[in-house]
């Protein structure tokens, strides 16, 4: 005995006639869009805008939060404007300083163009925060493949006293002469703050500037240490 089947439409039913049509233009009830397949046998696919950022996170903002240095205050409130110009208004990026908390505040906005600005952006406050120049640190905002490197000169040899003096001095040099060169040869920037060693720059050159300042901690005299850098600094520009 044959059973009726209400829910399924009969082959010329004009539900089947308006969803075939519907799949024939590439657009359904909710005007999604469809990449048309040929040959036999083949399935239009749906096609999909990207999610923005705050359709990622679910409509949530995100936040990152950078911890201020006593020291850094007074730079910090100096240098305000040229921090928040860019994060703000080119990374479309909140931020705020938090006077109580001593820290300073990132936060998506439904009109961010990237979910990695958050990160970028706190990746340059914390450079501003290690003692970087804002024009040094801006280029975190920029460029993909930069990074900061941070050591201490206890990691390479155990100073005290007056060896740990002439170790720093070493590394800056007369008048910063070593660092500039260091920094010139390798593209990079460096901070010497007492026994912290900060490195901004791509990853080959960070590298090349961390073995030259090793050396330099070991006792290197730095003539012996410039003529390598330049050596390096050859073979990188053949590589590149």
């Amino acid at each position: 005995m044959p059973v009726s089947c209400p829910d399924v439409p009969l082959l010329d039913s004009p539900l089947l006639k308006t969803h075939s049509m519907a799949s024939a233009t590439g657009v359904s009830s909710s005007e999604m869009a469809v990449d048309h397949a040929t040959g036999p046998g083949a399935v239009d696919k749906p096609r999909f805008d990207a999610l923005t950022p705050n359709e990622m996170s679910g409509g949530r903002p995100q936040f990152r939060k950078v911890p201020v240095p006593q020291h850094r205050f007074a730079p910090l409130k100096r240098c305000w404007m040229e921090i928040y110009t860019p994060v703000y208004e080119h990374m479309k990026i909140d931020i705020r300083m938090n006077l109580k908390a001593r820290r300073v505040e990132l936060k998506t906005r439904q009109d961010t163009p990237d979910v990695s600005n958050l990160q970028k952006c706190a990746d340059f406050v914390h450079a501003f925060m290690l003692g970087f120049d804002i024009a040094d640190a801006v280029a975190l905002l920029r460029l993909d493949d930069l990074y900061v490197d941070s050591f201490e000169i206890k990691d390479v040899k155990t100073l005290r006293g007056e060896h740990l003096s002439r170790a720093i001095g070493r590394l800056s040099g007369k008048g910063g002469k070593t660092k500039y060169a260091i920094e010139n040869s390798t593209r990079t920037r460096i901070v010497i703050a007492d026994t912290k060693i900060h490195i901004l720059g791509s990853f080959v050159n960070i590298k090349v500037a961390r073995d030259s300042l090793c050396s330099l901690i070991l006792g290197s005299p730095a003539g012996k240490v410039y003529s390598k850098l330049r050596a390096v600094s050859a073979r990188l520009a053949e590589r590149y």
